[in-house]
């Protein structure tokens, strides 16, 4: 124990000195005041199956809406929401009010200036004759004067009659004309009436299903304000929003996956049917119309649906984990692992999958180590350890 006693001191200075080169160890390797530790992933080769995403409300491309032609008031509607029509069925009936008095006024008005043409008629063959015959008198009372055989005044005076005559033809001519007017005039204001009695019918004009009833009977209606609203279930499709920097490279007749909210385990396979020319600049986003391949049984009208989009593969494209890029000056980077310190390096991205992995055109080889993760902010030369692998 004496010795124990002699060498106390050197045991606590070694100890001091033990345990502080212990803890400057620790902190300038393990600690934070050591390399930053990174995760980083290798660049690598393989095949990139390409979608894009989009969320959209399921609509019909083909819908109508069907009302009055005039104003009126509704007196039947025969069908209810969620009921299947057939193209030329009666959907409902307006009231007809005094449409039936005025196509009987009407028709009396066509039977009178029908009867006024038998009239003019009549007037048209006498005066007819009457011209006629005072034209061949004149001709014959001409051909004496020429022969000396009656006088001047005479013949005048005949042809005097024959002028008559032909002022008379005229006239019962056009009174002929404008009583033919007439009833022309009077047939058109009656078949006026008669189609708006054919247009106080609801027709369907299309196979389809009543989506609202908007109007119940009695309701005073305008021209053009719906009663029934009808979409043809086989023009439905989701009209989707895509990013408008993955929108380039979609093309009509792309496969595409749908899945409804109502059926999240039920995937719905359909296809591109159209790209809208017009987008959205506030949420920087364009539309994509996606058809049903099978059109569900139930018409899902207003439901969200996630839609996913199959864009071509690319075949051994290098691949880094999306995470691994970054924005620096504007432009595309990663930061390069290389012995114990970082190196930024441009490079020029191509395609993106859905799953987190970027194809890298220009700028890597592979088997370079990018940077993934860091808990501190990337700089050039910053001493690093790395970790591991996602």
């Amino acid at each position: 124990m004496n010795w124990l006693i002699r060498w106390k001191g050197l045991i606590i200075i070694v100890c001091v000195l033990v345990i502080a080169g212990g803890t400057g160890w620790f902190l300038f390797t393990k600690g934070p005041l050591g390399p930053v530790k990174v995760t980083v992933a290798k660049a690598h080769q393989e095949n990139l199956k390409l979608s894009v995403f989009g969320i959209g409300t399921v609509e019909a491309k083909v819908s109508y809406t069907i009302g009055p032609t005039q104003a009126g008031r509704v007196l039947k509607v025969l069908v209810d929401q969620g009921d299947k029509v057939r193209a030329g069925q009666i959907l409902g009936e307006m009231d007809q009010v005094d449409l039936e008095q005025r196509l009987q006024s009407t028709s009396a008005v066509v039977a009178v200036a029908q009867s006024n043409i038998t009239l003019s008629e009549a007037q048209v063959r006498s005066a007819l004759s009457q011209y006629e015959l005072a034209q061949t008198g004149a001709k014959r009372y001409s051909d004496l004067l020429a022969a000396n055989a009656v006088s001047q005044e005479v013949a005048e005076t005949k042809q005097n009659e024959a002028s008559t005559a032909k002022a008379a033809l005229d006239a019962a001519q056009a009174s002929l004309a404008a009583a033919q007017q007439k009833v022309l005039q009077a047939e058109s204001d009656r078949d006026a009436i008669v189609s708006q009695q054919k247009n106080l019918n609801l027709i369907s004009p299309s196979n389809g299903i009543i989506t609202s009833r908007d109007a119940e009977p009695g309701t005073t209606m305008v021209a053009g304000q719906s009663v029934l609203h009808i979409v043809d279930p086989q023009t439905l499709w989701v009209r989707t929003r895509i990013d408008q920097a993955q929108f380039y490279g979609i093309v009509v007749g792309q496969p595409a996956n749908i899945v409804l909210r109502s059926r999240k385990d039920k995937p719905i396979p359909g296809k591109v049917a159209r790209l809208e020319v017009q987008g959205d600049n506030v949420t920087e986003e364009r539309f994509v119309d996606v058809i049903f391949n099978e059109v569900p049984s139930t018409i899902p009208l207003g439901e969200l649906a996630e839609v996913t989009i199959d864009l071509p593969s690319v075949s051994d494209a290098l691949v880094v984990p999306t995470a691994a890029i970054n924005q620096l000056n504007k432009q595309n980077v990663v930061w390069i692992a290389e012995n114990g310190k970082l190196r930024f390096q441009p490079v020029t991205v191509g395609a993106q999958t859905l799953d987190g992995k970027t194809q890298i055109i220009d700028g890597l080889n592979p088997g370079n180590a990018v940077v993934v993760y860091s808990p501190k902010q990337f700089s050039d030369g910053l001493k690093i350890r790395v970790e591991g692998q996602p």
